[in-house]
């Protein structure tokens, strides 16, 4: 049962990964080229792709997407990995889609989330992965928003501190609104998600740049929207493919 599980859990991280893609090549990749176009020879920071998914994810401001290692905005001739801008996206894409997917499908273990066979188990997955989108994606955004090559940045070890915080305490206080009943931990989990803002996140000493501001809030709002597709799929895959898992028979 373990086994069909993980490969269950892969299969749709794969396709959620590998249909990622695409959607960074309509909206943010884009954005990322524009934004390179005004990024001066030393300025901001480097853009090799040798970053791995996680990496990347965990640094808000810094990431792109989820899925996205730098290859997807790095300059073809620095891909680290040899495979060019697309090669290293898609292998980026196709490694943080699995990871996600393992991660999502431990957590409806843990949390006793099943999905039954239809409409429902489809329906449950879609709502685990809008979830997933809020903790990992929407959350850390309100104060911390995905930012374009040549964009100020804080601290890179203060930014995954705090982006590790909050995604925690978002999960914590999703669970707390969504799947238990008591209204005191309901209300405790509001203020778990709202506590990071409040303390408030990373601010880069110098907040100059060269990028147009009209792009980097076009790309933090196409970078919700096609992780929002991400994780959708995601979840929606998942909830079908845990769904045709049997579950173990008694003894």
């Amino acid at each position: 049962m373990i086994v069909r599980l993980l490969l269950a859990a892969l299969a749709a991280g794969l396709i959620a990964g590998m249909a990622m893609t695409p959607a960074q090549y309509v909206k943010t990749i884009p954005l990322i080229m524009q934004a390179e176009a005004y990024e001066g020879s030393g300025a901001g920071h480097s853009h090799g792709a040798g970053e791995t998914a996680a990496a990347a994810a965990a640094t808000p401001g810094h990431s792109h997407d989820a899925g996205d290692a730098h290859g997807a905005h790095g300059h073809d001739d620095e891909s680290m990995l040899g495979f060019g801008r697309l090669g290293d996206t898609v292998l980026a894409n196709l490694v943080a889609g699995a990871g996600f997917s393992l991660m999502l499908a431990a957590v409806a273990l843990l949390t006793g989330i099943h999905f039954p066979v239809g409409r429902e188990g489809l329906t449950r997955g879609v709502l685990l992965g809008a979830a997933a989108w809020f903790c990992v994606q929407l959350a850390p955004a309100m104060s911390l928003p995905p930012a374009v090559p040549g964009f100020p940045y804080a601290d890179l070890g203060n930014r995954q501190i705090w982006w590790v915080v909050a995604v925690l305490m978002s999960g914590i206080g999703v669970w707390c609104i969504a799947l238990r009943p008591e209204w005191p931990l309901k209300v405790l989990g509001l203020v778990v998600i709202v506590a990071p803002h409040l303390w408030g996140s990373p601010v880069p000493e110098d907040l100059s740049s060269e990028v147009p501001a009209y792009i980097a809030s076009a790309y933090a709002a196409a970078s919700l929207a096609t992780t929002l597709f991400f994780w959708l799929l995601l979840g929606g895959l998942i909830g079908h493919f845990l769904s045709r898992v049997p579950e173990e028979a008694p003894a």
